[in-house]
């Protein structure tokens, strides 16, 4: 249910949620079963998270891994249909469904502390003053960018996944697509239709993951990426670190050869990549599917970023402030992790409340 972002001075509330995808609808809803006030504040235009974003041609059955949000599942979805209507749907009822009125669209610029021991979160509707803050930021607003010498010389287009239009984009050109991840093959696969030609770079050998992924693999993955963020860096995806699915689609890629990489070029001409073997490529486009970064800039006046260039956290919590919870960031950026870390941070956030010395927050409604 979206609430209009009318401007709102220093209002009081328990908690506020800064993004309202997976991470942030699951905390809410745990806010909301806890009877803590909160408000939940969404950049985005409508309900869908950064699923509302994605490019037509992933349809709903290519997705990987979508777990069902706490309290509602996701049935009945067409597979054929673009993930971003199914999950954009599905968002929307679940919002109306708990009534966790968002308010969007509202950017929120800066979170400060206050000298009376609260958060201050500054935003393009006005300012809340908070005794938690949880936020759910997610990657998709910090699409990666690397940099190359001669980049700027390069005539033809140059997007990231970030703005990927969908396959037909390319047709009859030719496409060199960087990066190591599902998207680059997913981006490949199709391309490679319409296209004249492409091309496949990658920094690292691509590993392709055969034989079944369970429980326990998956425990696995969220450690490496856990131990990461314990240590004050900055967060890999669980993705990363569970390698490339060999499904029946990407087998087929491999053994026509649109699934054969190439290592990193040296750098960019205006026509294309060479190698520093001197071997080099002419293209029409450069798709740079290399990634995203924790949207987290709001969040500099509080100071959490450690000297390797992350933020400490201790299951959600920010190590260096007790106040703030991030979820969805480092081992709860998946799905299934995003709903566990909203449940875990909610946990928190109200032992925390407990110990202050103020009279207990009434039950009360989501603002």
């Amino acid at each position: 249910m979206t609430r209009d972002a009318g401007p709102q001075t220093d209002v009081d509330v328990d908690v506020v949620v800064v993004g309202a995808g997976q991470a942030g609808l699951s905390s809410a809803y745990h806010l909301a079963r806890a009877g803590l006030e909160h408000v939940v504040l969404d950049h985005a235009p409508r309900p869908g998270g950064a699923w509302q974003f994605r490019w037509p041609s992933l349809t709903y059955g290519k997705v990987h891994g979508m777990h069902a949000l706490p309290g509602m599942e996701l049935t009945g979805a067409d597979p054929e249909r673009p993930s971003s209507e199914v999950i954009g749907a599905y968002f929307a009822a679940y919002e109306d469904r708990f009534a966790l009125r968002v308010r969007r669209p509202v950017d929120v610029s800066a979170v400060r502390g206050g000298a009376d021991g609260r958060l201050r979160v500054e935003s393009s509707a006005g300012t809340w003053s908070a005794r938690a803050l949880v936020n759910a930021t997610g990657t998709w607003d910090r699409p990666f960018w690397p940099r190359y010498p001669g980049q700027e010389t390069f005539r033809g287009r140059q997007l990231h996944t970030a703005g990927y239009p969908g396959p037909q984009a390319f047709a009859g050109a030719r496409v060199l697509v960087v990066g190591g991840g599902t998207s680059a093959v997913q981006h490949l696969l199709e391309i490679s239709e319409v296209a004249e030609e492409t091309v496949w770079v990658t920094r690292r050998p691509p590993v392709f993951r055969d034989g079944s992924f369970g429980e326990a693999e998956g425990r696995a993955a969220v450690a490496l990426v856990d131990e990461r963020v314990r240590r004050g860096l900055p967060p890999q995806s669980v993705v990363s670190v569970t390698g490339l699915p060999l499904n029946e689609a990407v087998r087929a890629g491999r053994a026509s050869g649109v699934l054969a990489p190439r290592p990193a070029f040296e750098r960019i001409t205006p026509t294309g990549a060479v190698w520093a073997d001197g071997s080099r490529v002419e293209v029409d486009v450069i798709l740079w599917a290399t990634g995203f970064r924790a949207a987290v800039d709001h969040l500099a006046p509080l100071h959490l970023r450690e000297p390797g260039g992350g933020i400490r956290v201790e299951g959600t919590r920010a190590v260096r402030d007790e106040r703030v919870h991030l979820v969805g960031y480092g081992p709860s950026a998946s799905t299934i992790g995003a709903n566990r870390a909203g449940g875990a941070a909610v946990r928190e956030i109200r032992r925390l409340l407990t110990r202050e010395p103020t009279a207990p927050a009434p039950v009360a409604a989501v603002v």
